[in-house]
This record gives C-alpha cells, structure tokens and sequence, in this order.
C-alpha cells in the first residue's frame, strides 16, 4: 500500500493528517446543535381567529369552512386538522417533511388575506404561527412582584416582556398564563334600556362611534407646520359614563352613565395562575415546529437572566418549568456512557495485547475516529442527539478492529524477527486489502439504513452516517497512523531486546489456550454431524421468528421524566 509505506517513511505527515482531522472534528462539534433526537417533526402552520360571542355552529360556518376552503389549494399540504369552539377557530396544516417552513408560512399568509374580507366584522384578525395551534410551551417562566397586582403585573408582561421572548429565535409564540388585561367593562341594565327604547346594538354604535382617535389635518406657515387630531376624551370610566348615546323626544340626552355601570377591571376574570401557593403571571414560550428545543430553552432562560436585571423593585422572574430538563440529563448520560466505553475498550485491548506499546497504537484510533465523525454530521447539517451519540458508544469497538488487526500482523512479523520498520511495511500490505474489504462491508450495511424513507428513515439517518463515518476514518487511521506507530513502539516478545506481557495478560493467555483446546476437542467430535447443526440453525431461526411476532413493538422504549399533570373537566356551563 503506497498510503502506508508513505506514512512509515513520512511520520510527521502521518502525524499531521490524525491532527488535521482532531482539528476539524472539534471544530465540527462546536458548531452542531444538540437536541433529543433527529429533527423529524414536519413544518406546521397554524391559523387562529377568535370571535367573542359567536357559538360553535356559526365559528364552524363562518370562518373555519372559509379558510379550509382557501387553504386548500397550498402546494405542499400533507393534512389539514381544524376545530371549532365557543369563540375561537383553529386550523393546523401539515407540509410535507420537504417543504421549507418560511416559505410554508407564507403561502399561509396570502391564502388567508385573500378571504380576510370574508370574515366577520366582530372577529379579531387572524393569528399564523408556524406551530401547532394546541402545542404545548417547552418552558414555563414565573413573574410575580410584591408591589403590583395581576393586573398591572399583566400589564407589565404585555408592554415589555412578550416583545423580547417573542424576538428568540425559533420562538413561535408566547403565551401568557393568569392574564388579566385592562379592560373598560360596561354592565348594561335591561331595565333602564328598555325604558329608553334603547338596546345593546346602540350602545356599541356609540362606542364605536365616540370612542375614536381621528386625525384633523395641519395647520401650514411660514416658519413652522403644525399637526393636529382630536383628542379622545375617553380615558377613565368617568369619561366613558358621559358619553351619549341617544337623544330622547324631549331633547334630553341619554349617557351611558344612565343606563350602565363603567367600572375599569380586568377583561378576564377567569383567569388564575398561582405558583406554589402564591399568585404569579405565567409566560410560556413555544417553540416552532423545526425548532430545537434546548436551544429555544437556553435562550429563553439566558433572557430571563438579562430581563432580571431591569425589572421594577419587588419583582421578580424565575424558571418554574423547563421540558428540557430530560433531554439535557439524558444528553449527559450518554456522554458518560460513550467515556465509559472508551475506557472499557483501551483496558481490554491492554489485557489481549499484553503490553502497553501495542495497546497505545489502537488506543489512538479511538479519539482520532469519534472525533473526526463529526465532520459528516456537520457536512450533511446534522446535530448532536441521543441516536448520534449512540452510534458514537456503537462504533467504540469497531473502529479499533482495523487498527488491531494490523498490529497483530505487524507484531507477528517483529516476533519472527523482522526490524520494526520492514514488519511495519510488510504487515500493513498483507492485510490491507482485508482491512479495506471489512471497512466496505461495515459501510455496507450502515449506510443504507439513511435511504430508508418516512419518520423510520429520518430518524436512523443521522446514526448511519456517523456510523459509517466512524468506520470508513478508522480504516484511514489503520493504514496511515498505525503503522507509522507500530513501527516506533513494537518491539518483539523474544530475544534480547523482548517486551515481556504483564502478569493478567499472561493468565488470560494461558487460560484462553485452554479454551482452545477444549473447544477443538468439542469440535472434532461432533464436526461430522451436519444434521446436528442443520437442526440447531433451523431451530434458531423458528425461535427468532416466534419471538419477533410475540414481543411488543414501539418506536421508542417507556420512559418516566419525573412530571404529571392534572386536567379537571367540570359539568356543562359550570363558572370558575
């Protein structure tokens, strides 16, 4: 092989091309994203619209059959889910794993402002995020203050702290739990209306009518020019009871004073949110539907920290609950695991090559091999997540075979008495092409498990390539670097100059051998009986074939991650 006789007589370029891929490999990590597992979750878009008021039956006929019927049409669409309630329509459309999710969104947008003029008047806007409309928020954070009511805590959320959450990246929507909003509420007396000859509908005509900011041209001169607008007069509930609202027979005005109590309260009285016992204001922040999760939740705490800083005296804003939390213990563990498995595999390498010098040569291949595999996850815009990291404790004991079996070799031929240097160069070419021919069947069999299609696929690709990656550099590193070391380090196991084998090496040896022996005994006796092992094969597969359709299948083991939660459903029409 020219690339191992290259590297025996260039050791420093052997050298440099493992530290070239350490480089690459650690800058490749720093820049991946962890999340729990493979981005799967296909785009989603949402529609909202709210319609105080309006019943089940006319939220379904009005709004939500037009906007199916308009949304229809979008390239891309997988489903279309929608709901209709009391007040409020939802509809949720699902792309195709394809389809770019801004574009998705925006395609979203123009469909709904073609039937905007459709809709109700009474009806808020629409609302588009691109989540699901009923997703849960992945982080809970608390605001409470000794010095401010729900309302004005409210108040203070909606003004200064909802724009910076929202501003996140692959943040979708921020959600207030417990809020209550200033509201001028108007509790209209039936009896005083009727006795006006006066109804619900004028008094909201006069609202909309007086209750209006408007703009009353400029004023032009030499010097200066001068904006005007007519101020609106109604800030107060006093103000807003002054209002008319009609002009009786008899010339007397009639003012909302008259015929309904004003009062300035909360728009929502059913709203409550209370933290360990004590009322607080909830903020809840939801992330997109392709957004990763940890990184939504470390941003959304690290501008929790910023936002302390500046908030009013007696106020305070702290994280009550993080859905992350799981995935960064899990994400840790499997980080101990892959340690320990490093660890485990170098002691026993050490215990079957007996010596410290020829441990060290695949020992090297291991960091130079995990590492180096984060180039293709970089390369094909992969991240870091349970699956990844698990191939990564996978490939532990492949990557050293290659590496193994050319020191085996070349230590063979140091022990027939061979120079280092002529073993090295000899040994590496006689199994070189049985190096390279394991390695293509490894990849073989890895790498079209990432062609598979559906969620099956996405989610296994990212295992593949780093498994065939792993592989593919641990066969580089075996004829580049372990050779060039095994010709520095090994050194015969007799003679002169002998590198004796440490004590457990040499009790594992002996007793191997007579493993060996016993097993050869076994099997010179019973080789000739091929309806015996006949038997035994067809055995195994009709067990392995009973057991694959008893045993339960699911995509993912249970796991319990240490949280509940309560729903209570109380009877039809029961109040708060």
């Amino acid at each position: 092989m020219k690339l191992s006789d290259l590297s025996i007589k260039r050791p420093v370029l052997a050298v440099v091309m493992s530290l070239l891929l350490l480089v690459l490999g650690v800058m490749s990590f720093m820049r991946l994203t962890l999340r729990e597992l493979p981005a799967i979750d296909p785009p989603i878009v949402s529609v909202q619209v709210d319609y105080p008021g309006a019943s089940a039956s006319v939220v379904e006929t009005r709004i939500t059959q037009t906007l199916e019927d308009a949304l229809a049409g979008i390239e891309g669409i997988n489903t279309i889910d929608s709901s209709s309630q009391n007040g409020a329509s939802r509809v949720s459309i699902e792309f195709l794993a394809t389809r770019d999710i801004e574009a998705a969104a925006n395609d979203v947008r123009n469909a709904v402002s073609r039937v905007a003029d459709r809709m109700p008047e009474e009806a808020d806007p629409p609302e588009i995020s691109k989540v699901e409309s009923d997703s849960d928020p992945i982080i809970w954070l608390n605001l409470r203050s000794a010095n401010m009511d729900q309302m004005q805590l409210s108040d203070y959320a909606q003004r200064y702290l909802v724009d910076r959450f929202s501003s996140l990246e692959g943040v979708a929507q921020v959600r207030l739990g417990g809020s209550q909003r200033y509201a001028m509420r108007i509790w209209l007396d039936g009896d005083k209306l009727a006795a006006r000859g006066l109804t619900a509908s004028d008094v909201e005509s006069a609202l909309r009518s007086e209750n209006v900011e408007l703009g009353a041209g400029r004023i032009e001169s030499t010097d200066r020019d001068f904006i005007l607008r007519v101020a609106r007069d109604y800030t107060t509930a006093e103000a807003f009871a002054t209002m008319p609202i009609a002009k009786g027979g008899d010339g007397y005005v009639v003012r909302l004073g008259d015929v309904a109590r004003v009062a300035l309260e909360s728009s929502e009285r059913r709203a409550y949110y209370h933290s360990n016992g004590e009322p607080a204001l909830g903020i809840g922040i939801v992330k997109t539907s392709t957004a990763n999760s940890l990184d939504v939740a470390e941003e959304a705490k690290a501008e929790a920290e910023r936002i302390k800083g500046t908030l009013p005296a007696g106020t305070d804003i702290y994280t009550a609950f993080d859905t992350t939390t799981f995935i960064s213990a899990s994400v840790d563990r499997v980080y101990e695991t892959l340690v320990e498995a490093v660890v485990l595999v170098l002691l026993v390498i050490w215990l079957f090559l007996g010596s410290a010098r020829a441990a060290l040569i695949p020992a090297v291949t291991v960091p130079v091999c995990v590492i180096a595999s984060f180039i293709a996850l970089y390369a094909f815009g992969f991240s870091i997540n349970l699956l990844t990291l698990l191939a990564l404790v996978l490939c532990i004991g492949l990557v050293v075979d290659d590496a193994i079996v050319v020191v085996e070799n070349i230590q063979r031929r140091v022990d027939l008495g061979e120079p280092p240097l002529v073993a090295a160069r000899r040994g590496t070419a006689q199994v070189a092409f049985a190096v390279l021919a394991t390695t293509a069947v490894l990849v073989a069999v890895f790498l079209p498990v990432g062609f598979l299609q559906g969620n099956t696929g996405r989610l296994f690709r990212e295992l593949s390539v780093a498994l065939a990656a792993a592989v593919a550099i641990s066969a580089f590193v075996a004829l580049t670097l372990t050779p060039m070391m095994a010709s520095k380090l090994l050194r015969p196991h007799t003679g002169p100059h002998a590198v004796k084998e440490n004590r457990v090496s040499e009790w594992l040896n002996a007793r191997f051998q007579r493993l060996a022996q016993g097993y050869k005994g076994v099997l010179s006796r019973h080789v000739h009986r091929i309806w015996l092992f006949a038997a035994l094969m067809v055995g195994a597969v009709v067990a392995m074939l009973v057991l694959f359709k008893t045993l339960p299948s699911e995509l993912a083991p249970a796991e319990d991650r240490g949280s509940f939660q309560m729903v209570m459903e109380g009877p039809e029409g029961a109040g708060f």
